[in-house]
């Protein structure tokens, strides 16, 4: 083992390896005898040894200088060598190799032997050799028909890039379609899930939510305190957000001292697993946060972000065939003139205006349209404006899609859901078409046009609502033509949102006596919904027959007519078969027998429905 010396004591002899002088350097370790100086800070200066001599030994030849081949250099000139005759071409190119004449020992470069090559293959500007200038040598030059010289990039055909769409879960078929294709089979009515055209990409960084740091520290913060204690991946889900950026976050928060780690939560190791909770130095921070907004849910994302993706998925401009409306109405009787009156009004996604008597299926016409549309769209779960959270996703109105194994991932701040159906009745004042603030939680929520946004909005019972109908045409007056809805906040500031709304107005009012030139005009689509005649109405008893599991009996059925309709001079109304089939179903459960159609029973439920209608008979 060596010996050990402390710091600035002399070093120990430099033993000279033993090796064979390199000829090639002018001075060895062999060569330079080492005498290890008395004291380290005073030693004497080395003397300098010239160059070619050894220290006590004769003094050795200067080295002979590099040997060049002759002729210009290569870095300095080409020059391009005289072309050959065809004789000659034709004779060297058929040569090997090996066979070219040998070249003379002065001309050959020192160094490395360079293994056999075919030249022939190699293009010329490609050579790192120099060209021999002998009187005696053919030169070897490369056919240049050989390769096809480049085309410049100015001259090659553009070529059109469209974003990839997730090949999981789409037939073989579907995937070898071209945009053009499969546009062409969306607008026949034969276009897949998801074909609005918009997938929201996941986020990666924290850049990439549009969001800043501090918002959604303030999200985190406020998650913790309504839950007292959480796992990372328990904050992942309530904010909607990937586990890596909320790792970022929260690791922040811990540098700053506002919340610590309590312990692991479960099986698995990492930050996901970790139990957060608060500290005391986050109670003032958080008070502030509270008194502001309270809001705890799914990160919002921003308003020009939403406002952008709804014109991707817009209700306007469909390709609706009759053919595609017959299958997703179902078992809904619809007349022809029906069909040949809503499908324009949905091909342009404009508003339509129904009118006629009292449960005749305006409601369920309605419900029929919004399948119609094809396609799933992206709801989010809120968004920004102006540092107040608005909450548009609303688990009563809005149906979700669950996600299949295959599922491409997406931004989980987005839904994906089925085209919206928003229906509306009596109970709508103009309060509630603006934005509804609550002081007690301080952030917003979106009205109905605004929760019905690429889908359909029913205001029924039209003209029974609180507010007069003259107020609120007014209020719909703007939307309908520039397709654009301005909101309020509680600060007085306007906001201006898109209207991609279908809007359907419903009535069994007198028409005349509710709208006026105006609204006419907006509303382009105008349809009245008769009541059935006596053939539709066997129908439909029949059909609802089928879905209570009844046997129809079309004798029993003109029974009912004749003696309950026709000498009463009644009319038929469509919602009628469902509601006294049902008071058959309940009449014969009660007496103990099993349902069907029979006088008795049929007779017991027309006394329970009409009576309200036949007092001047009794």
């Amino acid at each position: 083992m060596a010996e050990q010396r402390r710091p600035g004591a002399n070093p120990p002899p430099f033993e000279s390896p033993e090796f064979e002088t390199d000829s090639g350097r002018t001075v060895t370790p062999r060569e330079i005898p080492i005498t290890p100086p008395a004291n380290v800070l005073s030693a004497p200066p080395r003397p300098r040894v010239p160059p070619g001599q050894a220290p006590g030994g004769p003094a050795r030849p200067p080295a002979s200088p590099e040997r060049r081949p002759i002729g210009p250099s290569p870095f300095l000139e080409r020059r391009a060598p005289s072309p050959p005759s065809p004789e000659a071409r034709r004779v060297i190119s058929n040569l090997p190799t090996e066979q070219l004449p040998p070249v003379p020992g002065e001309l050959r470069r020192s160094g490395s032997p360079v293994p056999g090559m075919d030249l022939a293959s190699v293009p010329l500007e490609k050579r790192t050799a120099p060209p021999v200038p002998t009187l005696d040598l053919p030169s070897v030059i490369v056919d240049q028909r050989r390769t096809a010289p480049p085309v410049p990039t100015s001259e090659l055909p553009p070529v059109s890039v469209e974003p990839r769409r997730p090949t999981s879960g789409v037939p073989v078929a579907e995937r070898r379609m071209t945009g053009t294709m499969r546009r062409a089979a969306v607008g026949e009515g034969g276009g897949a899930a998801g074909s609005t055209g918009f997938w929201p990409p996941q986020p990666r960084t924290l850049a990439d939510t549009g969001l800043t740091a501090t918002m959604v520290e303030e999200l985190v913060l406020k998650a913790i305190f309504f839950a007292g204690e959480m796992r990372g991946m328990d904050i992942a889900n309530r904010l909607k957000l990937p586990s890596a950026i909320i790792d970022e976050v929260v690791e922040g928060l811990r540098r700053q001292k506002y919340i610590d780690i309590r312990g692991g939560g479960g099986s698995g190791v990492g930050k996901s697993t970790m139990i957060y909770q608060l500290t005391t130095f986050a109670t003032d921070v958080l008070r502030q946060i509270l008194d502001r907004n309270r809001y705890n849910g799914p990160a919002p994302v921003s308003l020009q972000e939403w406002i952008e993706v709804v014109k991707k998925q817009t209700v306007r401009g469909n390709r609706i065939t009759r053919q595609r409306m017959e299958d997703k109405f179902g078992d809904l009787i619809i007349r022809d003139y029906i069909f040949d009156g809503i499908g324009p009004a949905m091909n342009s996604g404009r508003a339509i205006f129904f009118y006629g008597p009292p449960g005749n299926g305006k409601t369920a016409i309605c419900q029929g349209m919004v399948n119609c549309f094809d396609g799933e769209i992206f709801i989010p779960h809120a968004i920004l404006i102006d540092d107040f959270v608005v909450r548009i996703y609303d688990s009563i109105l809005h149906k979700p899609i669950e996600d299949d194994e295959g599922t491409q991932p997406y931004d989980r701040r987005w839904v994906r859901c089925r085209r919206p159906l928003v229906v509306v009745g009596g109970e709508l004042t103009l309060e509630m078409l603006d934005l509804v603030y609550s002081p007690e939680v301080k952030y917003y929520e979106a009205p109905f046009q605004m929760k019905a946004t690429n889908g359909m909005l029913l205001i029924d019972d039209f003209g029974r609502q609180k507010v007069s109908p003259k107020d609120l045409l007014n209020r719909w007056i703007v939307p309908l033509e520039s397709d654009v809805d301005m909101l309020t906040l509680h600060t007085g500031k306007k906001v201006q949102v898109p209207f991609d709304v279908f809007a359907a107005f419903s009535t069994n009012l007198e028409p005349s006596d509710l709208v006026d030139d105006a609204f006419l005009r907006r509303v382009r689509y105008k349809l009245e919904v008769q009541p059935p005649d006596e053939d539709l109405f066997h129908q439909i008893f029949e059909v609802m027959c089928r879905k209570r599991g009844v046997a129809y009996d079309a004798d029993m059925v003109q029974y009912l007519i004749d003696t309950h309709y026709k000498p009463m001079g009644r009319r038929f109304a469509a919602c009628q078969p469902r509601d006294l089939l049902d008071q058959v179903i309940d009449m014969a459960h009660y007496r103990g027998m099993p349902p069907q159609l029979e006088q008795d029973l049929i007779d017991s439920a027309v006394r329970s429905y009409f009576v309200r209608f036949d007092k001047e008979s009794r």
